[in-house]
């Protein structure tokens, strides 16, 4: 059982959307300003790997399950999601990738984004958002646990340990 997403009710503050290629230079923009993110993950952004974020889903998933979206303030772009619904199994969702823009940053925004898209996934009967955190990245560690999430497994990586976490909705 998909859900199909409402992506208008994923946020009461702002517009909400799938991003597609025309977007790649505005999430690109938000990606390199966010430097210690990419310190971290050992990859710099590239308009190549953004592009093949777009397209890409885990295995079994269909990518109409897969909501690469952007959280809009008129036409600035707050945050970047990728959104797995139905990862791994079908009262999951999964979040890829999650980064703000630099400038709406330490306001508590990131915590109204993923709170308010959490109780819209836990309407449509979702039990569990799963995520992978870069063991060494001390801003995304603290970020994901005040948001609720607790690791239960720690996956290496090439590039260093991931954390898989997860938080019950």
């Amino acid at each position: 059982m998909m859900h199909g997403l409402d992506l208008t009710k994923l946020s009461s503050k702002y517009q909400v959307r799938r991003l597609t290629k025309e977007d790649i230079p505005m999430i690109y923009e938000v990606c390199l300003k966010n430097q210690q993110y990419y310190e971290y993950c050992g990859k710099q952004p590239t308009v190549e790997r953004i592009e093949s974020d777009l397209r890409i889903a885990p295995p079994g998933i269909d990518i109409s399950d897969k909501y690469y979206i952007g959280f809009f303030e008129d036409d600035t772009l707050v945050a970047v999601m990728d959104l797995i619904d139905g990862y791994p199994d079908e009262e999951s969702a999964f979040i890829g990738f999650f980064m703000m823009n630099m400038d709406f940053q330490g306001k508590g925004i990131g915590s109204l984004i993923v709170s308010e898209a959490f109780a819209y996934l836990k309407n449509k009967g979702f039990a569990v958002v799963g995520l992978g955190i870069d063991k060494e990245n001390p801003q995304s560690n603290h970020f994901w646990k005040k948001n609720g999430f607790s690791v239960i497994k720690e996956c290496p990586q090439e590039e260093g340990v991931i954390l898989l976490a997860e938080k019950s909705l």
